[in-house]
């Protein structure tokens, strides 16, 4: 999703309790805060994949899988993101209803306008958070995934996946074929294909 800014300056319990009011869902960062706009299907549906494939794996296992209504804060005090998807294993979330703290599994998935970020800013505010093992970064116009992974040194090391790969997320112990995010999952360059050739059906 893409956070479009809305120039209102709040501390971080006045955006915790304004936005519970709120029809859309903000992102807070520096005491502004940014409307989330949506993504397009095939983000939604990797996203969805991801999320059920790993619910379902981690099933009873006490870990929390969220997606994008799943807030996470760096801090307390924020900032505040929605990941596309989200995995917590922590004892310190299992009874969290705003946001979660203690994430060890962050995913988002990418879009043109959004890619730069997720890679820098973003990236740089989630290794913030101590208990985060794994950030994944999803292609969501070719397939292409790629698992940063923080090592016994602290250094957060680059995995790249791409088709006929299996993918590892060491840090809920789940390995899966990359082809399961992208189930289902139609590309954008059909979606003009398909209305171009509708197109040229019409003038015939």
């Amino acid at each position: 999703m893409v956070a479009s800014p809305d120039r209102n300056y709040m501390s971080p319990q006045e955006y915790l309790e304004w936005e519970e009011r709120q029809e859309i869902k903000y992102e807070y960062i520096d005491g502004e805060v940014f409307a989330m706009t949506g993504g397009t299907l095939p983000h939604n549906d990797i996203a969805l994949n991801l999320a059920s494939a790993l619910k379902s794996h981690l099933r009873g296992s006490g870990c929390r899988v969220n997606m994008a209504d799943g807030k996470v804060g760096i801090s307390e005090k924020g900032p505040f993101h929605y990941p596309d998807v989200v995995v917590s294993c922590d004892e310190r979330d299992k009874q969290a209803i705003q946001f979660l703290q203690y994430p060890c599994l962050i995913v988002e998935v990418l879009s043109p306008s959004t890619e730069a970020y997720d890679r820098g800013t973003k990236f740089t505010r989630y290794r913030r958070i101590q208990t985060l093992q794994e950030y994944v970064l999803i292609d969501a116009e070719k397939i292409s995934l790629d698992c940063f992974r923080i090592n016994d040194k602290g250094i957060w090391e680059l995995h790249p996946y791409e088709e006929g790969d299996e993918v590892n997320l060491t840090s809920v112990d789940f390995r899966f074929p990359i082809s399961l995010v992208y189930e289902d999952v139609v590309f954008g360059e059909t979606n003009r294909q398909g209305a171009e050739n509708a197109e040229g059906r019409e003038d015939c």
